[in-house]
């Protein structure tokens, strides 16, 4: 999150070293507390990093608090994270001294580290110690020398500060408390087979209870398939209590959509269901998970009258290079980025081909649909409408949940990403704001996540999707 974490930093190749420091391994006490000294781009990413180390010690070099300072001028997240890392410390600095250490709420301790290290016997860092990198790494290994019985590990999520970290035998890691593997996210959904009985059980009576096997979550999709005859299936959704299994709506004509696989058909459930605050749809390109919303926004707030209107908003990140400042207002300014809603709205007009057909494509001029900018969605409070939020995988952890609580009565917020297709060059596929949703908000009885996995925007799309 600093200037440095996706830049090459100034004098990191080092000069030629003839001799490497063996990798300390921890003492035969090696149960007892580590040492983590965090650099400024893992407090500026997360700004409640300082209590995420159980009851480790907690170092944090006074270089990074000069860096903090420099940004905690700034009016972006970046900014608001550094006001908050130095009003935390200044709560700290009340109970007891920063250099001597102050007990956290968790166990651990925080100290402020600021001697220069002594001559090693070591080779010399590259450059001295001159870039605020060398400094903070000289400060790390000065603890590492002066306090062998504790292992000590440089946190940072600068890739370049780690591979340095490494050739000097100090251990080095991301800070990865916040990051969800894609391999384990929660994909909301799952199949069983059971018995045929069963199925004609739950087509007459409109529930059936949980197969046996692994715990089931709230609002989780399901296939159930008869024993024997794999072609014969219900489609179904655990129920808010997570106690059954409970058939779901017809949703053969959303505002001229159609569902074309069964993980469409889910996604429309979860956008229908009004006891479903919170819908989250992943899926690569084409799966469809912007028209979705969009069809299900318009029919919920436009035919059905139940929300005031429908609020689309996107990240206002790039792909590629910048084209510098734009002109003109703020929808002038906004409508580059929004141009997909248009597309998505075109396509509902065209294949809505009841008594609505051609109105579509002026709901934007009319108000109903609202396009916003999310810099400025901090302190509002957004009540009875339909939210979108599109490409919410270029958002942080924070972001997402500052979008989240701005949510008031009466409203449903919906968020479509992919985690392969990241532009913000500060969060990757396991440490955006969209997958952190998920991780967390799975089972709650007021969400749902639906996992998308077939294209359908065109054979092309789809072979594309693929293979590049």
């Amino acid at each position: 999150m600093s200037e440095r974490e996706d830049s090459p930093v100034a004098g990191s190749q080092p000069s030629r070293v003839t001799s490497r420091r063996p990798r300390r391994r921890p003492a035969a006490n090696g149960t007892g507390p580590k040492n983590y000294v965090l650099d400024t781009n893992v407090l500026l990413h997360d700004p409640n990093a300082l209590l995420n180390f159980q009851d480790n010690h907690v170092l944090v070099p006074i270089e990074v608090i000069e860096e903090i300072d420099k940004f905690k001028r700034e009016t972006s997240e970046r900014g608001q994270n550094a006001r908050t890392v130095s009003r935390r410390l200044d709560g700290l600095r009340r109970q007891g001294s920063l250099a001597e250490g102050v007990v956290l709420p968790n166990g651990g301790l925080l100290r402020i580290i600021f001697e220069a290290p002594s001559a090693r016997s070591r080779p010399s860092l590259p450059n001295g110690t001159g870039t605020v990198d060398n400094r903070i790494l000289a400060l790390a290994l000065a603890v590492s020398d002066a306090e062998r019985g504790r292992p000590t590990i440089l946190v940072t999520k600068d890739i370049n500060l780690r591979l340095k970290a490494d050739v000097y035998g100090l251990d080095a890691e991301d800070y990865e408390t916040d990051q969800v593997n894609l391999k384990d996210l929660y994909t909301g959904y799952f199949e069983a087979t059971v018995p045929a009985g069963r199925l004609a059980n739950f087509r007459i009576h409109g529930e059936v209870p949980i197969p046996e096997g692994p715990r089931r979550h709230a609002n989780q999709y399901c296939s159930l398939v008869e024993e024997g005859a794999t072609k014969r299936s219900i489609l179904g959704r655990v129920d808010p209590t997570g106690a059954r299994i409970i058939p779901l709506q017809d949703v053969q004509n959303v505002w001229g959509i159609r569902p074309k696989n069964r993980e469409q058909h889910f996604a429309l459930d979860a956008l229908l269901d009004d006891g479903i605050k919170l819908v989250t749809l992943m899926g690569k390109a084409g799966t469809g998970k912007t028209l979705l919303a969009l069809a299900a926004g318009v029919k919920k707030t436009v035919a059905d009258r139940e929300f005031r209107r429908l609020v689309v908003a996107r990240p206002t990140v790039s792909m590629g290079k910048e084209l510098g400042f734009l002109p003109g207002s703020l929808e002038e300014k906004l409508a580059p980025w929004m141009q997909p809603i248009h597309d998505a709205l075109e396509l509902l007009g065209d294949l809505n081909m009841g008594r609505e057909n051609g109105r579509t494509s002026d709901l934007l001029r009319s108000g109903t649909i609202m396009v916003e900018a999310l810099s400025y969605i901090r302190g509002r409070s957004i009540a009875h409408q339909f939210m979108i939020i599109d490409e919410a995988q270029n958002l942080t952890p924070l972001e997402a949940k500052t979008i989240i609580t701005r949510v008031g009565q009466g409203t449903k917020i919906v968020l479509t990403g992919d985690p392969y297709q990241i532009d913000n060059p500060y969060v990757d596929a396991a440490s955006n704001g969209f997958t952190y949703i998920v991780n967390r908000f799975k089972g709650q009885r007021l969400s749902a996540h639906v996992e998308l996995a077939q294209g359908e925007r065109s054979d092309l799309a789809e072979v594309a999707a693929n293979i590049l």
